[in-house]
C-alpha cells in the first residue's frame, strides 16, 4: 500500500495542498477567484469555471467506478458546464471539486497495491495505473492554464 499512498499524495498535491511540483495546487488558485472571474471568456480560451468542471468530470466520473458504479462519463460531455449564475453556484463547484478530490484521494490511499496494475473498467482503457497517473496529469495541465488565465484576469 506504499504505492497507494505515494499516488494519493500526488494527487492531493494537484487539487488540495500541494506546493512541490507546480508551487501551486487548484484549492490555492481557485480560493480567490470571484464567480465573475471564473465566468469571464477571455478570447478562445476556456474560462476558469469551465477548466475547472472539466477537471471534476473526470475526477468524478472514476470516482463513480472506485464506488462500484460504471464509468459513464464521455468526453464529449467533459466541458458541459452547468450555467454559474452567482456566487453560491462557484462555490458549489469549487466545494464539489475539493469534495470529490479527496474522496478519490481516499480511495487511492486504501488502494492494494496489485489493483494498480488492474484492467482499468475495459482494456480499451489500460490499466488503473495509466487512468490514475493520466487524472494527475491531466489536473497539472489545467492547473497551468488556470494559473495563466487568472493573471491575465488580474490584468484586466
Amino acid at each position: 500500500m506504499e504505492n497507494s499512498k505515494q499516488i494519493a499524495s500526488r494527487f492531493r498535491e494537484v487539487l488540495l495542498d500541494g506546493k512541490w511540483i507546480a508551487n501551486t495546487n487548484y484549492k490555492d488558485q481557485l480560493s480567490d477567484v470571484t464567480w465573475t472571474q471564473a465566468i469571464h471568456k477571455i478570447g478562445s480560451l476556456n474560462t476558469i469555471a469551465a477548466l475547472t468542471y472539466h477537471v471534476n468530470y473526470y475526477i468524478a466520473g472514476i470516482l463513480n467506478v472506485f464506488e462500484g458504479g460504471e464509468l459513464e462519463i464521455r468526453d464529449q460531455y467533459s466541458f458541459d458546464l452547468p450555467p454559474i449564475e452567482s456566487a453560491e453556484d462557484w462555490e458549489k463547484l469549487r466545494n464539489d471539486t475539493s469534495t470529490n478530490a479527496e474522496k478519490f484521494a481516499s480511495h487511492l490511499e486504501r488502494m492494494p497495491d496489485g489493483k494498480w496494475e488492474e484492467v482499468f473498467v475495459d482494456e480499451k482503457y489500460g490499466n488503473y495505473r495509466r487512468n490514475i497517473e493520466g487524472v494527475i496529469e491531466h489536473s497539472y495541465y489545467h492547473l497551468g492554464q488556470i494559473s495563466l488565465i487568472k493573471k491575465m484576469l488580474q490584468e484586466l
